[in-house]
């Protein structure tokens, strides 16, 4: 059990490397994709790492509460 919930858990991170564009960004060069990831783990480690790390959830966040709008728009309204 405990195996598949972290086999769900990266198939859930890698989707998110997918979502943020980098897959493409990137022509899926697993190096580059790697490097990168590489250089964000220094920032959230470096001096100001709280700063990082906040401005980074509240992007995250806003972008999941964007593509939620996108999903469910609301109902329609018609002006008379």
């Amino acid at each position: 059990m405990q195996r598949r919930e972290r086999t769900r858990h990266l198939i859930e991170l890698g989707g998110l490397v997918q979502k943020a564009g980098l897959v493409d960004l990137t022509d899926d060069d697993r190096a580059t994709l790697y490097g990168a990831l590489l250089d964000l783990a220094g920032r959230a480690r470096g001096q100001d790492a709280g700063d990082v790390l906040a401005l980074w959830k509240r992007r995250g966040k806003r972008a999941f509460d964007a593509e939620a709008d996108d999903a469910f728009p609301g109902p329609i309204r018609i002006n008379p």
